[in-house]
């Protein structure tokens, strides 16, 4: 029996996921980074648990760019891919959606994620390639995707009960829903919407003339006026945010972690005029990974062994047990995983060895570790670092060739090895490979982080910045931790790794061992996606089909 299944028994629920990214098999380039990643476990998880759920997003053609180095710089290669030789499933139906007025026709391919089937629109005329393209291409990607995803749902005879909208790229769908005779009350009843930064260009915000330009055609054949519409989606007094439009349909939102809800609820208080900012309705379920999927083979055998089982529902996994663990076999697991990833990347495997992956922008602060030379040439460390920079952000990409060039700076010999083209598959070989994972963001605007927790579920400790899911997870047990603040964080950072770090890895290994094992009990039990949709289901998803449907059909 699962656990939705044990709880709710046959109650008629069924939520709609739509997301921009789906991250399930690196095979399947459909994910640029975090926010896939979190959506393909929230599907996993979903499915364990036995949660009734579709998902909704699109098909790209020509996938995220895969990442080569040339010249010390970022270059951005697209291959096409072939649905069918990705083992998708091609169904009978197709849709129309309107841009501009004129009719794109969008197939339908299917890929089932254990139990919930995830439905991905492949249409004409729109750009094929993830956060590629102009202003236009964007929203004709997010027309397809928030309109198409509630006609493609209707026309495979699904009839969701709660909508997710996994980000503000999905919001349109609140307008076709409308069009399709819901009120605003009802609307706003049932559906869910997270959003995932407080970064000012992670909240998607498009020129007014343009929505009007692409979405003309809906509007006109609804109950819909614009003012109405541009209304739902007004942003500071001008253009159209897909974020405020989003919040402005759902009678759910949250942030994904403590502190992000906190900073959300500053962030947008002016949406709700004469409210009092800690009474904004925008609350905060904390992000988690798929355990089974992020612990490695060998330590997910050790773990069953002392009594674990990271797949159980939450609150049965029994991860207190990992303290139980056999210290040297724990280690030897381990270091199995660092010889590993020391033949792939060449380095030394027996170097502390200290892990650095994410997506290359700004506020990230990847070169924050590089900032005083000579003191890091001091460290018995090897570092090694992975991630892209998005296709469009030139800064970024300034920042990774100076990463990079640091990797090829005669003066580190060794010492700094970048990875190309981080992914999935590479993701899994540094998060269970390395010996300490870092994370050095400007407080507040890590929303949460979710590379870290797949670390620590591997017994990695990590050094992290006091932001996002850390903020919440920090004890001195499991790790180490930074203000975040500005800028004494370096030499923070720099004093843990020579008077902390270093010795205890080095001197005490007994110590180093009891710090992996308490990263596995006290992170297992909170931060996992099992806990996570879980706590999606009693506090949002139950509620919100309750509260839409007539008694005689719960």
């Amino acid at each position: 029996m699962t656990w939705w299944a044990d709880r709710y028994g046959d109650e008629r629920m069924l939520v709609a996921y739509l997301s921009m990214e789906f991250g399930l098999d690196e095979r399947l380039p459909i994910y640029a980074g975090g926010l896939g990643v979190l959506a393909g476990d929230h599907l996993k998880s979903a499915s364990d648990l036995g949660v009734p759920a579709v998902a909704v997003g699109l098909f790209y053609r020509r996938g995220y760019f895969r990442q080569a180095i040339e010249d010390g710089r970022q270059v951005e290669r697209y291959e096409d891919a072939d649905p069918a030789a990705l083992g998708l499933e091609r169904e009978a139906v197709e849709i129309e959606v309107e841009l501009a007025g004129a009719p794109v026709v969008a197939r339908i391919w299917r890929k089932d994620v254990g139990r919930v089937p995830l439905y991905l629109l492949d249409a004409d005329g729109i750009e094929p390639a993830l956060y590629a393209g102009d202003r236009r291409a964007r929203i004709r990607q997010e027309i397809v995707l928030g309109v198409g995803a509630i006609r493609a749902l209707a026309a495979l005879g699904h009839e969701p009960t709660v909508y997710h909208l996994n980000e503000g790229h999905a919001a349109f769908a609140a307008l076709e829903r409308l069009r399709r005779g819901e009120s605003l009350e009802e609307l706003r009843a049932t559906t869910v919407f997270t959003t995932h930064t407080p970064v000012p260009a992670g909240n998607e915000v498009f020129d007014q003339a343009l929505v009007r330009e692409e979405l003309g055609s809906l509007v006109e054949r609804s109950r819909l006026e614009w003012g109405d519409v541009l209304a739902l989606g007004e942003h500071e007094g001008e253009g159209f945010g897909m974020t405020p439009l989003a919040l402005r349909t759902s009678g759910y939102a949250n942030g994904v972690s403590r502190l992000h809800g906190v900073v959300s609820r500053e962030m947008w208080a002016p949406l709700w005029p004469g409210v009092s900012v800690g009474e904004v309705p925008i609350q905060h379920v904390t992000n988690g990974v798929h355990a089974p999927s992020w612990i490695t083979a060998p330590l997910l055998a050790l773990l069953e062994a002392a009594g674990v089982d990271p797949a159980a529902a939450p609150g049965e996994e029994r991860w207190e047990q990992a303290r139980a663990l056999d210290g040297d076999a724990l280690w030897d697991v381990h270091q199995a995983q660092k010889r590993s990833l020391a033949e792939r990347i060449g380095i030394d495997a027996e170097a502390l060895t200290i892990g650095f992956a994410r997506r290359f922008a700004a506020y990230k602060r990847a070169a924050l570790l590089f900032s005083d030379p000579q003191r890091l040439q001091a460290l018995p460390i090897q570092i090694v670092i992975a991630g892209k920079a998005h296709p469009a952000d030139e800064d970024g990409k300034e920042l990774l060739a100076g990463i990079v060039a640091r990797s090829r700076d005669p003066s580190f010999p060794g010492c700094v090895v970048f990875v190309e083209d981080y992914d999935l598959d590479v993701a899994r070989a540094l998060v269970s490979g390395v010996d300490v994972w870092l994370n050095t963001p400007l407080r507040p605007l890590e929303a949460s982080g979710t590379s870290g927790m797949k670390a620590a579920l591997n017994g990695v400790p990590n050094v992290s910045v006091l932001d996002g899911w850390w903020e919440e997870a920090y004890e001195p047990q499991i790790g180490w931790a930074i203000a975040g603040t500005g800028a004494e964080d370096a030499a923070a950072l720099y004093g843990l790794l020579e008077n902390e770090v270093v010795p205890r890895y080095l001197d005490r290994r007994d110590e180093w061992i009891a710090t992996m094992k308490e990263s596995i009990a006290r992170v297992g039990p909170r931060f996992t996606s099992a806990r996570m949709v879980a706590e999606y289901t009693e506090r949002f998803y139950v509620p919100a089909h309750r509260a839409a449907l007539p008694t005689g059909r719960r």
